[in-house]
């Protein structure tokens, strides 16, 4: 079995979970999981745990850099269903704003807000996706949210596409920013595309893509230079290190005095990583061991 992480650029047209499934197959393991999932018609960084690296998803979930970076495309002049362009047309018109209006009204969309995600989502609505009840004809009612955007920039702009830069915190939705400026501006506007460069620590610049890894793959070529360590992304947690004699004591679930202060903690023995601890009064306790 394989443990690890690999930081995947999805391709656009498939799903987080379909990848993720994929990519274990060719690391030889069923046990796998996927941080922040991507919209099937969204590209770029898709971080997969493999193995004893899925122990690390909720640490590296409530501990890492949690804001996200995309780059999208908005065609302003129609609006779908799903808000992107895969699909169906239902509002149209031939108002394309000046770039001067779109910048104008940027600033309304910086900071937290309120913000409704698109009906064509995975947000729960008595017990079933919005997506679920969207699909079979109903429309749900989402309520608002509250949501972050640290940054929200226009890159360029050609005829009545225009390119966008945004950070935002998790749960925001490109697709919904892209609606209520078009909204702004006195117009309508679809998503034509989605490219998350950053995630929780991981960036688009160290991604690899799937059909490279099944190329490599199935041509007998060994992929595991690919995969990241289990440690991976837990940079923000503090490090700890045990001697031989604790290291046994910890990896059996013992308590460990030592002199550091409160706070949880990756462990290690020398350079191994052995797990996450948490220490409260002197007090080291195993809280996930590797």
């Amino acid at each position: 079995m394989s443990d690890g992480w690999i930081i995947l650029d999805k391709a656009s047209g498939v799903f987080s979970k379909s990848a993720a499934a994929r990519v274990a197959r060719i690391f030889g393991t069923k046990k796998n999981g996927h941080i922040g999932t991507l919209d099937p018609m969204a590209s770029g960084v898709l971080p997969i745990a493999l193995g004893k690296a899925t122990k690390m998803v909720p640490f590296i979930e409530e501990y890492a850099d949690r804001a996200k970076e995309y780059l999208f495309s908005v065609k302003f002049g129609f609006e779908t269903d799903t808000l992107d362009i895969t699909g169906k047309e239902i509002k149209r018109t031939n108002v394309v704003p000046s770039i001067d209006l779109v910048q104008r009204n940027l600033s309304k969309f910086i900071g937290k807000i309120s913000q409704i995600p698109p009906i064509y989502s995975a947000v729960h609505i008595d017990g079933c996706r919005a997506y679920e009840l969207a699909r079979k004809g109903e429309i749900p009612e989402i309520p608002p949210r509250i949501i972050e955007v640290h940054l929200l920039e226009l890159l360029d702009s050609i005829d009545d596409t225009f390119n966008f830069r945004m950070i935002c915190a998790p749960g925001t939705y490109v697709r919904s920013i892209a609606r209520d400026l078009a909204y702004a501006c006195g117009t309508f506007a679809t998503v034509t595309m989605i490219c998350r460069t950053s995630t929780s620590g991981f960036k688009l610049k160290n991604a690899v893509g799937l059909d490279f890894l099944e190329n490599l793959f199935n041509n007998g070529t060994d992929v595991s230079k690919y995969l990241a360590p289990v440690d991976f992304g837990l940079g923000d947690i503090p490090v700890l290190n045990l001697n031989d004699q604790s290291v046994n004591l910890y990896r059996n679930g013992g308590f460990i005095g030592v002199a550091s202060a409160d706070g949880i903690y990756r462990v290690y023995s020398e350079k191994e990583f052995i797990g996450i601890g948490t220490v409260s009064s002197g007090v080291l306790r195993p809280k996930r061991t590797i």
